[in-house]
C-alpha cells in the first residue's frame, strides 16, 4: 500500500461539494494521510434549465465521477449519499457512509417575518419529493423550480423569485446559513430523501484492499452505515431515485434495534402511502427489512402511484 503519495478526492466544484471534500480531506489528514482534490464537472452542474425529472435523474451528480474513479485519475468520490444513484455499477462500491448531520428540511428565507400561511407563497425547491409533500401540507402555496449550486438558489431567493426556499438542513448548515432558516420541517411529516444528510465516499471494487480497509477504518460511521443500507435498499427496490417523490428514513430505536419509516407520495400530493418496519441492527437484516417495505408500499398501490408519474412524464 503505497500512502506517499496523495489520495486523489473526486468532487464536484460547488462550495457545498468542496465542503464535504475538504472534510474527507481533513479526517484523513488527522490519521496522517495526504489528500489532493481533483475538481470533475457533472452533467447536473452544466444542465440547469430543466428539472432534475427531465434530464434523466439517475447519476446526474455523480456519472462523471465514477469514470473517473475507473480510469484511476481518483481514488475515491465525495458525494452527497442522497445524490447517489440507488443501484451502485458492478465495477464501484461504497466505501463509506460519514456520520449523518440533522436530517430535516427546513424553509429558508430573507424575510424575518415570513409568513407561511400567506395564500400567494412560493416556494422555491428542485425536489420532485417536496414538491409532492408541499402540496398535500401546504396545498395554498405554489412550487417553482430552484436549480443550482445552493448560492445560485440563494441568490435567485433574494432577487425575488420566491419567498423562501426549501432546503436540507445539512447543506445550509455546512454552508453556515442557519440565520435564514425561518421554519425547520418535522421529520415525521416531511420524510427525508434515503441518505440526506450524510456524505457517501465511493471507490472502484479494484482499489487496493489495504487502502480500502485504511479509508474505511477513518471515513465510516458504523451506525450511519448501517441505516443507511436499509434506506437504500428500499429505494433500490422502489427502482427509485431523484425523480420519484418516495422517501426513507431509518434510526435506531431506545433498545438498539433499527426502525426504518418509509413511503411513497403521488405528485399531486393526494396519495400517500406509509410503513414502518423494526429489525436487528445487522447488515442482511435491515437490507431485508429496506426491500420488505418497499414490497410492502407496492403493493398497497405503489406500484399504479408510480406508473401515473411515469405516464404523467411520457407527455410532458
Amino acid at each position: 500500500m503505497d500512502l506517499h503519495r496523495p489520495i486523489r478526492i473526486g468532487t464536484r466544484g460547488s462550495r457545498l461539494a468542496l465542503w464535504q471534500a475538504h472534510h474527507v480531506a481533513a479526517r484523513l489528514e488527522l490519521a496522517q494521510l495526504t489528500t489532493e482534490i481533483v475538481i470533475i464537472t457533472t452533467k447536473g452542474d452544466i444542465v440547469l434549465d430543466r428539472s432534475l425529472d427531465k434530464i434523466g435523474a439517475k447519476g446526474v451528480f455523480t456519472e462523471e465521477l465514477e469514470e473517473s474513479l475507473r480510469s484511476g485519475a481518483i481514488d475515491i468520490a465525495v458525494h452527497s449519499a442522497k445524490d447517489v444513484q440507488s443501484t451502485i455499477p458492478a465495477d464501484l462500491e461504497l466505501l463509506a457512509f460519514m456520520e449523518r448531520e440533522k436530517v430535516n428540511d427546513v424553509i429558508v428565507s430573507y424575510d424575518p417575518n415570513l409568513d407561511l400561511s400567506r395564500p400567494d407563497l412560493v416556494l422555491g425547491t428542485s425536489s420532485t419529493r417536496r414538491k409532492a409533500l408541499l402540496r398535500r401540507h401546504y396545498p395554498h402555496a405554489t412550487t417553482a423550480e430552484a436549480r443550482g449550486n445552493l448560492q445560485t438558489r440563494l441568490r435567485k431567493l433574494e432577487e425575488g423569485q420566491y419567498h423562501a426556499l426549501v432546503l436540507a438542513y445539512a447543506g445550509v448548515h455546512r454552508m453556515e446559513y442557519d440565520q435564514l432558516i425561518r421554519h425547520v420541517l418535522p421529520e415525521t411529516q416531511f420524510v427525508p430523501a434515503t441518505g440526506q444528510g450524510s456524505v457517501a465516499v465511493e471507490c472502484a471494487r479494484s482499489l487496493e484492499p489495504a487502502l480500502k480497509a485504511e479509508l474505511q477504518r477513518h471515513l465510516d460511521h458504523a451506525p450511519t452505515h448501517i441505516c443507511l443500507l436499509a434506506e437504500r435498499a428500499f429505494l433500490r427496490t422502489m427502482e427509485g431515485g431523484c425523480s420519484i417523490p418516495s422517501f426513507a428514513l431509518a434510526t435506531f430505536t431506545a433498545e438498539g434495534a433499527v426502525q426504518l419509516h418509509g413511503g411513497l407520495i403521488s405528485l399531486d400530493g393526494e396519495q400517500y402511502l406509509e410503513e414502518t418496519l423494526t429489525t436487528a441492527a445487522d447488515a442482511r437484516a435491515v437490507e431485508a427489512m429496506g426491500i420488505e417495505l418497499a414490497e410492502r408500499i407496492l403493493g398497497r398501490g405503489g406500484r399504479e402511484i408510480l406508473d401515473d408519474i411515469r405516464s404523467q412524464r411520457a407527455v410532458s
